[in-house]
């Protein structure tokens, strides 16, 4: 923290001339590129409706309730289809991404140089495309379906689990890896007995979390055509029925808030 004397006593500054000369040309570089950024979407956008999104928002609302409560016998099958989405696209995700994570991890993989660059790019590839973006391009390939849906969940879900995985499996305690290999095992036998039960835990909270965020994402896939309950909703917005897409949204969030407390308790189990 810089230091000056005046008139004998010791005054503290928080940062030095130039540090201040710094920080407030950074602020000025942000509120340029914020102004700049503004002015484009300002240009872009209809204003018009801008304001008047509140009478449309409210005329909607006045549409939508109440929910068409007698809807809801139709709506069984799609819930259905969308858990059944997320947990088959969990668990494929998982039988596919542990091998991955091994391959990955530099305490683990073959080779440094060659396996674990190629592991990464399966993680960082099934990662960084969007679940909706998975069904549109599977929609093309293998048709519009559920299982279209599933296979998207699992390749979205890949790369997340994987990365955690890995990132686990790096931590583990090297000495029980050692105990292990000083006996004599084999490498399997050293993976089977000194890693797999240290990132089990691990494994276990990684499963769960990412099947709670799979029931999110399930539950849009129907909207391009992937089913479940996302299908149904996409009908309904179709054709205005408003009652119906309350009713839609309002199972779509009990769904959501039952699958945050089963992972909540199966986390809290597990640690």
């Amino acid at each position: 923290m810089p230091v000056s004397e005046r008139e004998g006593q010791t005054l503290w500054k928080r940062r030095s001339g130039r540090e201040s000369l710094f920080h407030w040309i950074l602020w000025l570089i942000g509120i340029t590129i914020f102004a700049l950024c503004w002015q484009r979407i300002s240009a872009v956008t209809t204003w018009y409706f801008v304001w008047d999104a509140p009478t449309i928002a409210g005329d909607i609302w006045s549409r939508a309730t109440p929910p068409k409560w007698e809807y809801i016998t139709q709506l069984g099958r799609p819930i259905w289809d969308t858990l059944n989405i997320a947990t088959l696209g969990t668990i494929i995700a998982l039988i596919l991404a542990i091998p991955v994570a091994f391959l990955a991890a530099r305490n683990t993989t073959p080779s440094v140089l060659l396996i674990r660059p190629i592991a990464l790019l399966i993680i960082v590839a099934t990662r960084s495309i969007n679940a909706l973006i998975w069904a549109l391009l599977l929609i093309a390939i293998i048709g519009p379906g559920v299982f279209a849906g599933v296979v998207a969940i699992a390749i979205r879900s890949i790369g997340f689990c994987a990365k955690l995985l890995y990132e686990a499996i790096e931590e583990i305690d090297e000495s029980q890896v050692e105990a292990i290999t000083a006996t004599g095992a084999s490498r399997w036998q050293v993976m089977a007995y000194g890693i797999v039960p240290q990132i089990l835990p691990a494994l276990a909270g990684i499963a769960v979390f990412r099947w709670d965020i799979n029931i999110r994402e399930s539950t849009v896939l129907g909207l391009v055509g992937a089913g479940g309950i996302g299908l149904q909703l996409s009908s309904s917005l179709n054709v205005l029925a408003w009652p119906q897409v309350s009713l839609i949204l309002l199972v779509i969030l009990a769904a959501v808030v039952i699958s945050e407390w089963v992972s909540a308790k199966v986390r809290g189990a597990i640690i």
